[in-house]
């Protein structure tokens, strides 16, 4: 993620070093608001522990990411009952989030089973409105062909599955990272989405706020450039977008 966490200040067990780890996240997330312009984030636990409205924005979102809806492992054993706390937690706010990100990781192993089961649980959530990009856990089988079926239909997905929209004068960009990964976990973009991406924000204003979400954190140089090759890729990104991932 763009910002860390380094202990459990709130006292809620999620572990935070190095922010929310992947198991910990099924249980939690984030609310993103948006006032003038400038990003700013609050962990449930924290909404939860201050039981008060929040203050009055142009936009808020709230961020989930790695349910790994089918892991049984020591580190988590019930999976989905976890997910079920963190949307009880977001049902529970004083003020809806407008809509909710994923930021993949929505299976342990791409089973059709195990996104219906994430499905179902998610029908329990008081926001519906949902965007998703993909976690290496979600392309396991068949490249993200069942995961682009189920969670791309209401945008107008290119590639493999990256897209863009816009909420409230904010500009959202949805990146794959996840199907060509490299040694020590780097995502890599590929020329195509960079050329997409560049073409996405060319006419952009500059006042425009942008947001990019994707599972793992892209290479950014500069916060101008995205993806490892900066004679490549120099400039797809304005300095001011803000990235927002997973763990």
């Amino acid at each position: 993620m763009s910002d860390y966490i380094s202990h459990d200040h709130e006292h809620d067990g999620i572990d935070r070093r190095g922010f929310l780890h992947c198991m910990a996240w099924a249980g939690t997330g984030l609310l993103w608001t948006v006032s003038g312009g400038v990003l700013a984030s609050k962990t449930l636990a924290q909404i939860a522990k201050a039981g008060e409205p929040l203050p009055a924005t142009d936009l808020s979102f709230l961020q989930i990411s790695d349910s790994h809806i089918g892991f049984n492992k020591d580190a988590n054993k019930d999976v989905t009952a976890t997910f079920k706390i963190a949307l009880d937690r977001i049902n529970a706010m004083p003020t809806p989030p407008s809509f909710l990100i994923h930021t993949g990781d929505i299976t342990q192993l791409s089973k059709p089973e195990e996104f219906d089961t994430f499905d179902e649980v998610l029908k329990s959530c008081r926001t519906k409105d949902v965007f998703y990009v993909p976690g290496e856990h979600d392309v396991l089988n068949d490249g993200g062909k069942l995961y682009r079926e189920r969670y791309l239909k209401r945008v107008e997905a290119k590639g493999s599955g990256w897209y863009s929209f816009n909420k409230n004068g904010v500009h959202f960009i949805g990146l794959v990272n996840v199907l060509d990964l490299q040694a020590g976990g780097l995502g890599q973009l590929g020329d195509e989405q960079l050329e997409w991406l560049e073409a996405d924000v060319k006419n952009l204003g500059t006042s425009t706020p942008i947001v990019v979400f994707a599972h793992i954190r892209p290479q950014v140089q500069a916060h101008e450039s995205v993806d490892q090759n900066p004679s490549r890729s120099a400039a797809h990104l304005p300095r001011s977008a803000r990235v927002v991932t997973g763990p």
